[in-house]
């Protein structure tokens, strides 16, 4: 599994060589450090411990520094990335260049948060009629059953909050890899709002 930690741009277009345009998201990635490396004669597993932006020395706390070698400056974000392909060591830094040869990746990532939401836009309801007198519009409609129990059941679609979810999506292809800007340029949906934190792994499915 190739994985790296980055950091989501925004949006810009690039045109092919038949001129054709595509619309793309920039996702910076920043090099990587190897924080650690897992065994699995010693944890069971094989895995590597990356992690990306420093810390400055009175954010972190003792034990938070305690699980980073001397010559490594705490980092802010981390992620295990298990079954890591290639031989890394501890203190090594993995750039953009690790995604030279794939052409798809899934990218996780908290979604955008948009509050409390209503049924219409939270679940995709139609509502009642717009005509005028229907006092129906927008409305949930009933969520009750009509005999035992009498009571709304687990897991029925009502009002709530949306977004600010744990989210991955599968399957962006990869327009283009620059290693000089260190930037990833991807087609389609990158969860996430701007300079938040991705995880971009290659694609599990493709």
């Amino acid at each position: 599994m190739k994985g790296l930690i980055a950091k989501k741009v925004g949006m810009t277009q690039v045109f092919d060589e038949n001129g054709n345009l595509t619309p793309v998201t920039v996702i910076h990635v920043e090099p990587n450090t190897v924080i650690a490396t897992k065994t699995e004669d010693k944890f069971g597993y094989n895995a590597v411990l990356l992690g990306l932006e420093d810390l400055k020395p009175s954010k972190v706390t003792k034990p938070y520094a305690g699980q980073f070698p001397e010559n490594i400056t705490p980092k802010r974000h981390l992620k295990e990335f298990r079954d890591f392909e290639g031989e890394v060591k501890v203190g090594d830094q993995i750039g953009v260049e690790l995604f030279n040869d794939i052409s798809y990746i899934d990218v996780t990532a908290t979604s955008k948060g948009k509050g409390f939401q209503g049924v219409m836009k939270r679940w995709g309801f139609h509502g009642g009629r717009a005509t005028h007198g229907s006092k129906f519009h927008r409305e949930a409609g009933g969520t009750g059953c009509c005999t035992t129990p009498g009571h709304s059941l687990k897991g029925i679609k009502m009002p709530g909050h949306m977004g600010f979810e744990r989210v991955t999506v599968q399957n962006l292809k990869v327009v283009k890899v620059d290693p000089e800007l260190k930037v990833l340029m991807v087609k389609g949906a990158v969860p996430g709002i701007k300079k938040g934190t991705l995880i971009v792994k290659a694609a599990v499915k493709k």
